[in-house]
């Protein structure tokens, strides 16, 4: 095919990222030669971050359903009923390459598109919450100074500058997240950032445009050059020339966006508008094809009439531009009027550049010239599907050696090195406090929030009535995934990130009610990378089918990758879950001494893919914990069930860092102590699985004394529940009689490591 093709024109495929194949498709279907403005807007909406061209047919396997779900995939945001009237409206969405090449702004502008699709829905945004990867930053005072460290941490330091710009600019609160570090992200970080937002039931704006002669409004910042061609950038893999593409970055300003949403709530709020949807990537020419396809209608727009930032620019600027804080609306006929006076008062532009045709084309105009003829349809529903091979990643045989091996590359530890593991584990940017991030933050703002974890995590907030009274019911939210899992064991360790996702709501108190995901990966032309991507949704579909949790929104960022080394797949899992009672926020912290502690549900710790496995040998080698997604189901109930009946003080369950090292995050807070006493577990575990092996399905549970025996029975085989100890006033660690350690200077280390950015 390719000799069929002139030179000039394979180049200027190649430059707009459109495979001769697609050529073909796009010439067959408009049965002429499409001009540059077409085959720009191609180039975008044909993109892998626009049409999920690789991953598209996998999420059709994911479970969207349930009696809950108000609007699913499709929309800008999945929603949600949570009662009373009250709708939860939420996603999760990358910026990774743009953070790699502009940190600042990549990572503010994410936070403000992830927003925007929240307020597009009239929404309003309560909360923010994000999931960093990066990789290993420069620490000086240790000697850990090379140039890809230092590159690093000032990548880190950049995007969470942005995020705490943008969000706290805005006035939305950030209440939880998670960071994590390790050498596959230096190339290629990650930045997935999720928004929660409230409405009321019939109050929903769609983007399905309607109602021929309709008119098209452009609302919002004027258009300008930056962000030019975001979505195709980000469907590429990242090299050494990747700065090249700052232009591709777009540039934030999130008062304008603050205006932009009190502006469109009460533009909503009279009733004159037929559908919304924001410019985010692919700018107004996804806004305007998708609203015309998900419709069955055409539209026809005058580029002359959009606002624009420079002078003569040209019909593809306009296209493709990624300029910020700007929105596209369907007026009904008649009533712009009203709508024009809102915006007019918050001094935001609004002007009307369109209107709704019969045709089901897209039809642009650009100085009096027809620029662009094409069905819309073929723009978003007709674009290409890959289904790719798959591959192991490895021969199963060698997998399985490896395997075998685990344990004996590692030698257990005697009773006198768990102060020094302590001490190397609580030193990890993976477990340390971030300290430098959460300070960042407004946690707050806004006055709902009940719960921002110390150490980032889930968080809670209170959940309003129409009228702005509290509702008394309150939203727990939270993101997770221990890509290391995910890299050993795809299906498996893609579970155990929607287990733990469960088991964070949980321990607030929450019933956990849907799913939004994003799947980062790399280059899903490899066999290898798409036989993660495979498993990985095959891992959430399972898991969400037991747990009751729809996926009702997301996000797929593939290419992931830096001079051809991909990052750990990394399915990011947000989750929400309701507290039907916002006096029963549960809290990790031990609060008191002369409790007593146990763990309940199912122990059986991995040291395969541990922190303690990485930090000991320097790689990550083996098989994840075990899932028994069944188990995990049945123990929810109980967990559930003691919070509400107030018969524990705290609860956490057994994460990132093994056993121990979690009892002591929960002892940090307040400076309480612990007495430990591991004989009730089993002992052919040995020392250092039995404190630093990671787990699934394994709750460590705070209560008095007096409640013990109540508790114990509602847990029954296989659901174990096993004492281990009690809490004391001294700041201190008394283990199996045998060591005392002193936990001030743990507490230092934790709070001090990620403390200055």
């Amino acid at each position: 095919m390719a000799a069929t093709l002139a030179p000039n024109l394979q180049t200027l495929l190649k430059s707009l990222n459109i495979t001769e194949g697609e050529y073909t498709k796009i010439r067959n279907h408009l049965n002429r030669e499409p001009n540059f403005n077409e085959l720009a807007m191609f180039s975008v909406l044909w993109s892998e971050h626009c049409c999920y061209k690789n991953s598209r047919h996998l999420l059709k396997l994911l479970p969207n359903k349930g009696p809950r779900v108000v609007a699913g995939p499709g929309e800008n945001a999945g929603i949600i009923d949570v009662g009373d009237g009250i709708q939860v409206a939420f996603k999760i969405e990358s910026h990774n390459h743009p953070t790699a090449v502009e940190p600042f702004q990549g990572a503010a502008t994410g936070v403000g598109g992830i927003l925007r699709d929240i307020f597009t829905m009239n929404a309003r945004p309560v909360a923010n919450l994000n999931s960093l990867r990066f990789g290993p930053m420069s620490f000086p005072e240790k000697g850990e100074n090379s140039p890809a460290q230092v590159r690093n941490r000032f990548l880190f330091g950049g995007a969470v500058n942005g995020i705490a710009h943008y969000g706290n600019c805005v006035g939305v609160p950030t209440i939880g997240g998670e960071v994590f570090f390790d050498e596959c992200y230096s190339g290629n970080p990650l930045v997935n950032a999720m928004a929660i937002g409230v409405l009321y039931e019939g109050d929903e704006i769609s983007s399905k445009a309607a109602g021929v002669g309709n008119p098209v409004l452009y609302v919002g910042s004027a258009t300008g050059k930056d962000g030019m061609g975001g979505a195709a950038f980000a469907s590429k893999e990242l090299d050494e020339n990747s700065n090249e593409d700052r232009p591709a970055v777009q540039v934030g300003d999130p008062f304008a966006e603050k205006l932009l949403i009190e502006a469109c709530i009460e533009a909503f709020n009279t009733g004159c508008v037929v559908a919304a949807q924001d410019m985010g990537a692919a700018g107004l020419t996804s806004s305007s094809c998708e609203m015309a396809a998900k419709g069955n209608v055409g539209i026809v727009m005058d580029l002359d009439k959009v606002p624009a930032r420079e002078p003569d620019m040209l019909a593809h600027e306009y296209l493709l531009s990624e300029s910020q804080e700007r929105m596209l609306f369907v007026l009904e006929k008649g009533k712009e009027q009203p709508v024009l006076d809102v915006f007019a008062k918050w001094r935001i532009p609004a002007v009307v550049i369109g209107e709704i045709t019969d045709n089901e084309n897209v039809v642009i105009f650009h100085k009096g010239e027809k620029v662009v003829d094409i069905p819309a349809k073929l723009l978003t529903d007709l674009a290409p599907s890959y289904n790719r091979g798959t591959r192991p990643p490895e021969p199963e045989a060698a997998k399985a050696r490896r395997t075998l091996d685990e344990k004996a590359s590692l030698s257990d530890i005697r009773p006198e090195e768990v102060e020094g593991w302590l001490g190397k584990l609580f030193t990890s940017p993976n477990i340390a406090r971030p300290t430098g991030v959460i300070s960042q933050y407004d946690r707050h703002v806004q006055n709902n929030t009940v719960l921002a974890s110390e150490n980032l995590g889930s968080g809670v907030i209170r959940l309003r009535k129409k009228n702005g009274e509290f509702s008394g019911k309150a939203l727990s939210a939270t993101v997770d995934c221990n890509a290391r899992y995910v890299y050993l064991e795809p299906y498996r360790g893609t579970m155990f990130a929607v287990s733990q996702a469960v088991r964070n709501l949980v321990c607030t108190g929450a019933l956990p009610l849907a799913v939004s995901d994003n799947l980062n990966f790399g280059n899903p032309e490899k066999p290898e990378i798409y036989y993660q991507l495979y498993y990985a949704v095959q891992g959430i579909k399972d898991a969400c089918e037991v747990f009751e949790t729809p996926v009702v929104s997301g996000n797929v960022s593939l290419y992931n990758e830096h001079s051809g080394e991909p990052i750990f797949p990394t399915p990011t899992i947000a989750m929400i879950g309701l507290i039907e009672d916002d006096q029963k926020v549960m809290a990790p912290s031990l609060k008191e001494a002369g409790l007593k502690l146990a763990l309940a549900g199912r122990f059986h710790p991995h040291l395969g893919g541990s922190e303690y496995q990485k930090l000991k040998l320097g790689r990550t080698e083996g098989t994840p914990p075990d899932v028994d997604l069944d188990h995990e189901k049945a123990c929810m109930p109980q967990v559930l069930q003691l919070i509400d009946a107030g018969q524990v003080q705290a609860v956490q369950d057994v994460s990132i860092g093994g056993l121990l090292p979690t009892l002591l995050e929960m002892c940090f807070e307040q400076s309480i102590g612990l007495e430990i006493n591991t004989d009730g577990l089993d002992q052919d575990l040995r020392l250092d699985e039995q404190l630093f092996g990671e787990t699934a399905g394994t709750y460590l549970l705070a209560y008095r004394p007096e409640q013990e025996a109540a508790i114990c029975q509602r847990f029954n085989q296989p659901m174990a529940f096993v004492p281990i100890g009690q809490t004391i006033p001294p700041f201190e660690l008394r283990l199996n009689q045998q060591k005392t350690i002193a936990l001030q200077p743990l507490k230092d280390s934790w709070s001090q490591t990620l403390a200055v950015l």
